[in-house]
């Protein structure tokens, strides 16, 4: 972890001319840019693995039908499937995984009063007002929600808010543009999926939470990438994956359209 700490340093006194006390905040920000830019490959990839996996949705239904009685022969045909194509049902997973240690050890930095035995300097840095250790708690008992350190988390309330806006408008317009229904052997919705589909839009808000509760550093480390995260996809899937197809799990009968070829994310 020194290490790290002294990577933030370093990036903060380059900063230093430009953002002055503000520089190691400034530092986080560039951080956690470099971190989006090393793992946009595997963002792209995820891209193009989902509109693969959309692809293959007429050919798993096929199976669902072929194998509805025998669970265990359904799951082992479709992951042959997935292997047969060179698609990886896990692609979409790997950036966020990716960054999750470049965020714990910012947790972990901004939240511990020495590193390797010696006082962490890096507590003593702040953004405006606002000490990068510290929490939104520590600001509302240091002059409330408008003082001078509170306002730098309004600020940053109302940047999430607005990316989690954007995010549910585009999560409830691909939601329209590209219906995906599930049905259970009796005709019906599998049980819970309506539920899913329904607080799916409101993800992103919770991120409002996150930034409550933890360092101010690693706030603006999540911050910064949820940011990134929206735009990047906005770019990457700006046109609809497939058009809408229905399965029937567990029944002898299996009905869907055929994604469309001219809709798909950003190569």
């Amino acid at each position: 972890m020194s290490v790290f700490a002294r990577l933030v340093e370093q990036l903060a006194d380059l900063l230093q001319p430009l953002f002055h006390a503000s520089a190691a905040a400034a530092a986080i920000v560039l951080f956690t840019a470099l971190v989006r830019l090393l793992v946009h490959p595997l963002s792209r990839a995820a891209a193009r693995g989902q509109r693969a996996r959309a692809e293959l949705q007429p050919r798993i239904a096929e199976l669902r039908e072929k194998h509805a009685k025998d669970p265990q022969r359904l799951q082992k045909a479709v992951l042959e499937l997935h292997a047969e194509e060179k698609v990886s049902p896990l692609s979409g997973c790997l950036p966020g995984l990716l960054q999750l240690p470049a965020f714990f050890l910012l947790y972990h930095l901004f939240s511990n009063t020495s590193i390797g035995g010696a006082s962490n300097e890096l507590l003593t840095h702040s953004l405006l007002a606002a000490p990068l250790g510290g929490r939104w708690a520590d600001a509302l008992a240091d002059g409330g929600v408008f003082g001078p350190a509170g306002l730098v988390y309004v600020v940053l309330f109302v940047l999430v808010a607005a990316v989690a806006a954007f995010n549910y408008r585009r999560t409830k317009l691909m939601a329209v543009k590209n219906p995906v229904t599930v049905a259970a052997g009796d005709g019906g919705q599998v049980p819970g999926l309506a539920a899913v589909g329904k607080v799916m839009p409101f993800v992103s808000f919770f991120t409002l939470v996150t930034v409550a509760v933890i360092p101010l550093a690693a706030a603006l480390y999540v911050v910064t990438s949820t940011t990134w995260s929206a735009l990047e996809r906005a770019v990457l899937y700006r046109g609809p994956v497939c058009s809408a197809h229905t399965v029937r799990s567990g029944s002898s009968s299996a009905a869907e359209r055929v994604p469309s070829p001219e809709t798909r994310p950003a190569e």
